[in-house]
Formats: structure tokens, sequence, C-alpha cells
């Protein structure tokens, strides 16, 4: 469904977006439908529990930095994109110094 105005910044089109903040203080805006990719982003951003981050659409992450996030975030559309896809799915790079980091990012933002 459409997020109404409450839930967050919309754009022209209708879309809601979420700030995912890294543990460095750097800042990524992403569409709520990608960002919803992590099972546990989605349960914040769904449930009525009264998240505050539901509210302001912006979630800090202090044990992820910054390089790390941003990685996340191009997976969030990488899954988006080629979720049911019946073409080729290309490979999802992760540079090896990174992998460590990135498993255990996504092992804590279950997607």
């Amino acid at each position: 469904g459409r997020p109404s105005p409450s839930q967050g910044r919309i754009d022209a089109m209708g879309h809601g977006y979420v700030t995912l903040v890294s543990a460095d203080g750097f800042e990524f805006v992403v569409d709520e439908e990608a960002a919803c990719v992590s099972k546990m982003i989605k349960s914040m951003m769904t449930s009525s529990g009264g998240f505050s981050e539901r509210s302001s659409n912006k979630i800090t992450f202090p044990e992820i930095s910054g390089k790390i996030l941003e990685k996340v975030c191009q997976y969030f559309y990488y899954k988006l994109q080629y979720t049911d896809s019946r073409e080729a799915i290309p490979e999802f790079k992760v540079p090896p110094e990174l992998a460590l980091e990135l498993l255990m990012a996504s092992n804590y933002l279950d997607c």
C-alpha cells in the first residue's frame, strides 16, 4: 500500500523513503520498499510497537560502518531488482575485505 504522510518522507510519486545512518554518521536515503528487504527494518517500519524509527523514518545502526551500510543498501536494490526475475541473475560482488563485516551486518538485519 501507499504510505501515509505521517510515515515519513514521500516523493512526488507517493513513494516512501527511510534514512539509514551508519555508526560513523553516513546517511543513506533509500526507498522504503528496498529497505524492507531487511526483515528487521520491515518489522520496525510496519509494527505498531511504537518504534521511534517508524515516525522519524530514520534508523541508526551504531554497529555498522558507512562502507558496510553502503554495500547493504546496494544489496537491498539488487535483491529487489532480481527477486522473481526470469533473466540470468548477475553475481552480487563483495570485496573480500568486506565479507566478514557484511556477513555480520546481513545476519543482524536479517536479509
